[in-house]
């Protein structure tokens, strides 16, 4: 029983480290795989380097986009989209 004591410590910090850590982690990178699905064209988005563009051409057999900007059109992969920004422009600003 004395045994277990001493490791309640260390189960305890991963029990923490879980919860705070690796499940958020988990849910954002899920979150990323299914936008990155759902992109379709016409879409405004923004990439992770902060590119604003909107989508003009996807790519499934290799996971690409063809995104228009203002300095034209250029190829990314789709992980490195980073958000949809049509929804967003379209929302109303809130009032504090």
């Amino acid at each position: 029983m004395e045994s277990l004591g001493s490791f309640l410590p260390f189960i305890a910090i991963f029990a923490v480290m879980y919860f705070f850590m690796i499940a958020p982690q988990m849910k954002r990178t899920k979150q990323e795989k299914k936008f990155a699905a759902e992109l379709k064209r016409g879409d405004r988005i923004v990439t992770k380097s902060g590119m604003h563009g909107k989508v003009v051409e996807l790519n499934d057999k290799d996971h690409s986009c063809v995104i228009e900007t203002l300095a034209g059109k250029i190829k990314f992969d789709r992980s490195a989209i980073s958000m949809e920004m049509s929804n967003k422009l379209n929302t109303p600003a809130t009032k504090k």
